[in-house]
């Protein structure tokens, strides 16, 4: 442990960052006096954590930044956090991504939107979900009940007629003038409401609206609402979910076992309980501690902020948080640690939903090690397959090359891993020569870096088998690296030449002539055909990308007079590069900012590409 004189750091408010051997940032943290903080480092006693004493022992220079207030130390410390992740800091990872509904009542007509990203840009958030396919589907039911407009204006309007779920009547087609916009705004309304769960309200006012229709003899208006109303309450009944009292809360419940924590999020939004959220925590601090940096790095992310936040427990600088947290949402936040009531059952149900998600975990990743531990015997591999990595080509007739490379740790997918290769050596369509210069950059580097897989997986037989054979003998890490190709199952006629059999994925590894089998259905086989098709998808994603922006840079920025600026402004204006092309001469000199002597190159060189 380093020793350093106390006396020289500062009885103020700041943040202190800890460095080791490779000038690495391995802990920020804040304190609101700096040197009491720091002095709990270095007591013979220590203070309890059991993280500290691993720590301290790879500290090497301790540097600090002072701050006028404990506020502006704990922004700062967010920021520190989020620009070097240092190792021993909370790190939020989990499994899922959430996904929230948008509507910007700053549009004249407002949309749905399904988002992954919440921004302070003034629009409504309802959410979050962890099922993007089951809002989804609860959006065509709001689209039948409240027909709101499922593209952008500009868009639709070009159209001779109004789209197709105009004619099934879920959507009310403002871009042709069929609705006003009072009366399209009544339809947002009703949407908003029932996304906070305030159905009754909905259905009462639909009735008002029905009992006049009635009476005025507009009696088609009268029967579209009682159906609407009726869709309301046919969806009601299905939901049957439980009433937790009024308000938005996140509601937080920790389990703790041994040197592991789960932290478990309840979102309840306007008294109905919308989802839940785990997260995982791999280091152990002192719980107030470990939340009060849940907490932060949490909610510095782009989050629905709540009204209320249940705790189980008080955390350190609560106040703090909460003012922070007030100015980020610009609304009142709440940090509360209930002690009896409705609000302390909620807690608990959260400790037992992390107690149920952390058991869960746990049948995962044994589930996980049982086929890991398959692979290994099957494949012969020299150790356990921690790290698996899975590659794969795609080009069209040699054109726009590119390789992908996807990873598993311990059976997860680690999307933050997943690596693309634009193939700069190789012309045409060389796919050993494409996968030898992909594989020979990644092991470069995973050498220098040492960082390398414990098993490679080859989308192809015995040739790009071959190839990584090789590349691994080059690199002297072939006693080190599984290898294994995977090949496309074999179509076969059966006995009688009539009936066709697919036969399961083949399995090659080096030196051995027959392919290794798995049983169908197992496991493991799902696993590995799964990774494969990652590595499909994600090549041909990235061969996609980049053969868009060539077709777009061939077709507009090689027209004399077209940069990028126009290429942007013409996509904006028409929509897609088949629309400009499908544009007559006219409506491009109609284009704002168009002068006719362009439109008419434009015009004629898209007329003879």
């Amino acid at each position: 442990m380093i020793s350093i004189d106390l006396k020289k750091y500062p009885q103020a408010p700041g943040v202190y960052q800890m460095f080791g051997e490779t000038d690495e940032v391995l802990y920020v943290g804040k304190a609101k006096l700096l040197r009491n903080r720091l002095r709990s480092y270095f007591s013979a006693a220590g203070d309890g954590r059991l993280h500290i004493p691993l720590l301290m022992e790879k500290v090497q220079r301790i540097e600090v930044i002072i701050t006028d207030t404990e506020k502006e130390a704990l922004l700062l410390e967010n920021t520190l956090i989020k620009k070097y992740r240092p190792r021993y800091n909370i790190e939020l990872r989990d499994d899922k991504t959430y996904v929230s509904v948008r509507i910007d009542l700053n549009d004249p007509f407002p949309m749905m939107q399904v988002v992954r990203q919440v921004k302070d840009d003034g629009a409504h958030y309802f959410g979050p979900y962890s099922s993007a396919s089951a809002i989804r589907e609860t959006l065509k039911e709001i689209y039948r009940i409240f027909p709101l407009r499922h593209s952008s204006i500009e868009r639709c309007s070009k159209r001779g007629r109004p789209c197709l779920f105009y004619q099934i009547g879920q959507c009310s087609a403002p871009c042709h003038g069929k609705i006003t916009q009072s009366d399209y705004c009544k339809l947002v309304d009703g949407v908003i409401q029932l996304l906070e769960g305030r159905e009754s309200e909905v259905i009462a006012r639909l009735k008002q609206r029905m009992s006049a229709a009635s009476e005025e003899m507009r009696f088609e208006d009268a029967a579209r609402l009682r159906n609407q109303i009726s869709s309301i309450e046919k969806s009601i009944e299905k939901q049957k979910v439980t009433d937790y009292g009024g308000g938005n809360q996140d509601v937080i419940g920790l389990h703790r076992d041994g040197g592991e924590v789960e932290v478990t999020l309840l979102f309840i939004r306007h008294g109905r309980l919308i989802g839940r959220r785990s997260y995982p925590l791999e280091w152990t601090l002192d719980l107030p501690e470990l939340l009060s940096g849940f907490l932060q790095e949490y909610y510095s992310q782009k989050v629905i902020l709540p009204d209320q936040i249940l705790l189980p427990f008080s955390v350190e600088s609560a106040d703090l948080l909460g003012e922070w947290l007030c100015e980020k949402r610009g609304k009142k936040v709440r940090l509360m640690t209930p002690q009896r009531g409705e609000k302390k059952r909620l807690c608990r149900m959260a400790q037992r939903n992390a107690e149920e998600s952390y058991r869960q975990r746990g049948q995962r990743q044994q589930a996980c090690e049982q086929v890991l531990q398959e692979l290994r015997s099957k494949f012969h591999l020299p150790c356990f397959p921690q790290r698996i990595e899975c590659y794969d080509i795609s080009n069209v007739q040699g054109n726009q090359s590119v390789g992908s490379m996807v990873v598993l740790l311990n059976g997860e997918p680690a999307t933050a891993e997943y690596r693309r290769y634009k193939i700069k050596t190789v012309q045409g369509a060389d796919d050993y020569a494409s996968l030898r210069e992909v594989l020979r950059r990644r092991l470069l580097r995973g050498v220098e870096e040492e960082n390398l897989p414990d098993m490679i997986l080859i989308d192809g037989g015995k040739g790009q088998l071959g190839v990584l054979s090789m590349v691994l003998e080059e690199f002297h890490v072939e006693g080190k690296i599984g290898a294994v190709g995977i090949a496309k199952s074999r179509v076969m006629a059966n006995v009688r030449g009539k009936v066709v059999e697919r036969s399961e994925e083949r399995f090659f590894l080096p030196g051995r002539k027959n392919p290794v089998s798995f049983r169908h259905g197992s496991a493991s086989l799902f696993l590995l055909e799964r990774l494969r098709d990652e590595a499909h998808r994600f090549a041909i994603t990235y061969y996609r990308k980049l053969h868009s922006k060539a077709s777009l840079r061939s077709a507009l920025e090689d027209i004399p007079g077209v940069g990028p600026a126009r290429k942007k402004s013409l996509l904006k204006h028409f929509g897609s590069l088949k629309k400009i092309r499908a544009a007559s001469l006219e409506e491009l000199q109609q284009m704002p900012g168009m002068s006719e002597g362009l439109a008419e190159t434009i015009f004629r060189v898209l007329s003879d590409s």
